[in-house]
């Protein structure tokens, strides 16, 4: 398989990934180099930059989340440091 993620719009920080990729995996992304911080299995997401805690999350171009705690380029971002932004709009 030639891609190992797909990035949906060029406004997203975020990256989704098509295999499984190893935790220390290497990936050139956009002229950076990123390097993974845990497993990220097939289908989910990994920060293609740092997201400080309380900014947006952003997949498709639109606010998916928001970082609950500071996310580093390269780790997975799923719910144990995103919260989902529907939730916020509906407080």
């Amino acid at each position: 398989m030639k891609n190992k993620y797909i990035i949906m719009n060029i406004e997203d920080n975020c990256a989704t990934s098509l295999v499984k990729i190893p935790q220390d995996e290497e990936l050139e992304i956009h002229n950076n180099l990123i390097k993974i911080k845990q497993e990220i299995p097939f289908g989910h997401k990994f920060a293609l930059k740092n997201v400080n805690k309380s900014n947006h999350v952003i997949k498709y171009g639109e606010i998916i989340g928001i970082a609950i705690k500071d996310i580093k380029a390269g780790d997975w971002v799923h719910i144990h440091n995103i919260q989902s932004h529907y939730l916020e709009e509906i407080k």
